[in-house]
């Protein structure tokens, strides 16, 4: 398969794909581009039966850290906790900051970001929600930490009235109740402004979708934003909203979190219920937050894990219920005196430079706060991007059977072809993928019994090359796609937690840094990234059009309670 194809050469290869002898033929090329073979070749040492679940395995019992008692870092000037603060000071109120919200959208003020993070827009039931916030707030009854605070939510979920697009063309009816997550924002004040753009059924990682005109980098308006969270990051990006929610199957809130300068985890799988949720289906996709700052993490997974959601399976008993909240709050105060980080030399290897010089700073200076640099081997991490495409296309194909055949001219032709090869992918092949899983499952296990964290790269490239020349042209750029997954499917496959944590800046485009932490231990992720955050490092210029662009450090206004412009 050619590495890059656009416009009517990738039109020509969709339909060509249909034929069934074209389609294996494309897919011994993909294998080859991912290391398949290398994964299929893999002798039985590195084969353990497939397990029954995808329950996260933990490499060592639940771990409490050194709590330094630092507190949780300066609050960021547009984080929720800030906004909050001007609700109860009264010199502010959610009506307020959503009216300004959406005279910006009115105004196109997207800065780089070019085109709205949103897909479609529930501004009467924000408005309502809104002022019952502020109705709230006034007689000294506010929820929580979200009441009040705009949402934004990315388009897999089922939001009452809004159709549930995924990022398609053909799914426009409305939907009639609530997802799991949704229900969890209203229920604690949240105003829900709208949803936002994703790659169409998640699986363009880059953030491409030819249907619709997605935001683009906020840093650069030809280069990609990342996916399929692409909405979601681009409104926090913007300022627009402290924090939204996102998903990952294969790096889609860590990825464009990294590629905008922004924060975002991705939780232990399970963490979060997925009812209504179009791509919640499968042993790899998580629901997470994308923040402004870890806190704002914190607040959203909060909100979103605090309940069990009795009708998704794997989030039906989550062993530290009803409040891990508790103990990621205090993570933000724990520091990183005597932490131990594992650092995957051998994966690290193969990051360009622009990537590794941040990371690799941020981490001597987590090393001088206290941190233990550990140099690791794990040998079947270089397998987890073959396996993640094997494991995520397979999974992904069975559940679009009805859509291909329904809708399979709709679909994008990047998603057409896609379909096609991985529909030839053989039953013994993704079994024989699912041994290797399971060996990778318990080897990232046994290492995090020694380690507290792992350390990676969130993606192996600055933000890939997407001119604006392209709106609406279906793209399939296999090179790209590989270097935004490289580091991401790890995660998924293993369930773990793992926040990408921006680090700093090369040519002018963000990095981000990814903490990986053992099952259900969000804890030790969070307080890394808020110990990255605390020191500074997370302090990267704020793009063009951000509320903060124009502001000096040394401006008094920051230190009141701001509003979104």
């Amino acid at each position: 398969m050619a590495t890059r194809l656009e416009g009517s050469a990738l039109r020509f290869v969709a339909r060509a794909a249909r034929c069934g002898p074209v389609a294996r033929l494309l897919l011994s090329s993909m294998a080859r581009e991912y290391g398949i073979p290398a994964l299929l070749a893999l002798g039985a040492e590195h084969h353990r039966p497939p397990d029954a679940t995808a329950r996260p395995l933990e490499g060592a019992p639940p771990r409490r850290g050194s709590d330094a008692r630092l507190g949780p870092p300066p609050p960021h000037p547009l984080s929720a906790r800030r906004l909050r603060a001007a609700f109860l000071e009264s010199t502010s109120n959610p009506e307020e900051v959503l009216d300004r919200l959406v005279g910006r959208l009115e105004a196109r003020d997207l800065g780089l970001a070019t085109h709205s993070p949103f897909v479609a827009l529930d501004l009467e039931g924000a408005r309502e929600a809104a002022r019952t916030s502020a109705l709230r707030y006034r007689a000294g009854a506010s929820l929580g930490p979200l009441d009040g605070i705009p949402v934004p939510v990315k388009d897999e979920h089922d939001m009452k009235g809004l159709p549930t697009g995924g990022g398609t063309a053909y799914r426009t009816t409305a939907a009639t109740t609530d997802s799991f997550a949704v229900k969890c924002l209203r229920a604690s004040g949240a105003v829900l402004p709208g949803k936002t753009h994703a790659t169409e059924w998640g699986m363009c990682p880059v953030g491409r979708n030819p249907h619709v005109r997605m935001p683009r980098n906020v840093r650069d308006a030809d280069r990609a934003g990342g996916g399929s969270s692409t909405g979601s990051a681009a409104a926090v990006a913007l300022g627009l909203a402290p924090v939204a929610v996102g998903s990952d199957g294969g790096g889609s809130i860590r990825v464009p979190s990294a590629l905008q300068g922004i924060f975002g985890l991705k939780p232990t799988f399970g963490r979060v219920g997925r009812t209504g949720d179009i791509f919640g289906t499968g042993t790899m996709s998580h629901i997470g937050p994308i923040g402004a700052s870890t806190a704002d993490l914190v607040d959203l997974l909060g909100v979103l894990a605090a309940t069990a959601d009795p009708d998704d399976e794997p989030a039906l008993r989550p062993p530290d219920l009803p409040d891990p909240g508790a103990r990621w709050e205090a993570a933000l105060g724990r520091g990183v005196t005597g932490v131990r980080i594992g650092v995957p030399e051998a994966e690290w290897a193969d990051a360009d430079d622009a990537v590794v010089g941040p990371c690799r700073a941020a981490l001597q200076a987590l090393e001088s706060e206290g941190a233990r640099l550990v140099p690791v081997s794990l040998p079947l991490l270089a397998h987890a991007p073959a396996l993640g495409v094997v494991v995520i296309a397979t999974e992904t194909m069975g559940a679009l059977q009805d859509d291909v055949r329904q809708h399979l001219d709709a679909m994008g032709d990047d998603l057409q072809v896609l379909l096609a090869v991985v529909g030839q992918i053989r039953a013994r092949d993704y079994l024989l993928g699912l041994q290797v899983r399971a060996a990778l499952r318990r080897a990232a296990a046994a290492t995090l019994a020694d380690l507290d964290l792992l350390a990676l790269p969130a993606t192996r490239t600055l933000a890939p090359s997407h001119p604006l020349t392209l709106d609406g042209v279906a793209v399939q750029d296999s090179a790209s796609t590989r270097a935004m997954c490289r580091y991401a499917f790890f995660g998924n496959l293993t369930g773990l937690p793992a926040g990408s944590v921006p680090v700093g800046t090369s040519r002018g485009l963000a990095v981000g840094l990814q903490f990986v932490g053992d099952a259900w231990d969000e804890a030790s992720v969070l307080a890394a990234m808020a110990h990255v955050e605390r020191i500074g490092l997370a302090a990267i210029p704020p793009p063009p059009s951000h509320p903060l662009a124009d502001a000096s450090p040394e401006r008094s206004d920051l230190d009141r309670a701001p509003t979104l412009r």
